[in-house]
């Protein structure tokens, strides 16, 4: 006998190849094949994402330094530290001399500022580990943003009650083009900018007062703001 698409030649009965319940698995199969392709992109995607891999990063100092005791109880300002805000693109982390022109007075024989000790005596910076990082073809500029209004909480968060600073922002480049394309939002006058706790006059329209505050630091090109050529040069 001969078989002939799948049949025997001279039987009417077909040839099972496979058995019966294998008809089930099909829908099964397209089924997980068809979820992978949305799967597997979408957990790339946001496995990714800044949001996941960035904020809540929170590495420990070599110094123990509390943000909430220094600024939020002790009232120290922003610009005390990170001296440079206002005038470069960088926010200097603080020299030694900067630390010491306290700690020589007070808790000079602390053992959490054993690193500072060392460091003022050999000359040797502390090796501060940085939170914040963009990527090197992102140009961002601190002087451009604070001497416009934006307060430093916008970017960093509560910094005045972080025991240890950790990252609040994505700083990705879709979270950057949503403040340019609405910055009255994120402004306040100047001498706010270092407020972390600053919050508009309850009796004023805030979207107005935004508004008012970008007419007068010349904030008005959201083309300009939103080039590509604007953050990489």
């Amino acid at each position: 006998m001969r078989r002939i698409f799948g049949m025997t030649e001279g039987d009417d009965s077909p040839l099972f190849v496979f058995p019966r319940w294998s008809n089930y698995a099909l829908p099964v199969i397209a089924l997980a094949v068809f979820g992978g392709l949305l799967y597997v992109p979408t957990l790339i995607t946001l496995g990714a994402s800044p949001r996941t891999t960035a904020v809540g990063y929170s590495p420990t100092q070599p110094v123990p330094y509390s943000h909430r005791l220094h600024v939020g109880k002790l009232g120290l300002d922003c610009r005390y530290c990170h001296f440079t805000v206002e005038k470069t693109a960088f926010a200097s982390l603080p020299p030694t001399q900067v630390c010491m022109n306290c700690h020589t007075k007070i808790k000079p024989d602390s053992d959490k500022l054993a690193p500072v000790r060392e460091s003022w005596l050999t000359g040797q910076p502390i090796e501060w580990v940085k939170i914040h990082n963009l990527a090197n073809y992102v140009y961002f500029n601190h002087s451009a943003h604070v001497n416009h209004g934006v307060g430093c909480v916008s970017c960093h968060g509560r910094i005045d009650q972080m025991d240890q600073v950790a990252q609040q922002q994505p700083l990705s480049m879709g979270w950057c083009l949503d403040c340019h394309r609405n910055t009255a939002k994120n402004l306040r006058p100047l001498d706010e900018v270092t407020n972390l706790g600053w919050k508009p006059d309850p009796d004023v329209d805030p979207v107005q007062f935004g508004l008012q505050l970008q007419k007068s630091y010349g904030i008005h090109d959201v083309a300009y703001m939103t080039s590509c050529s604007t953050c990489h040069r």
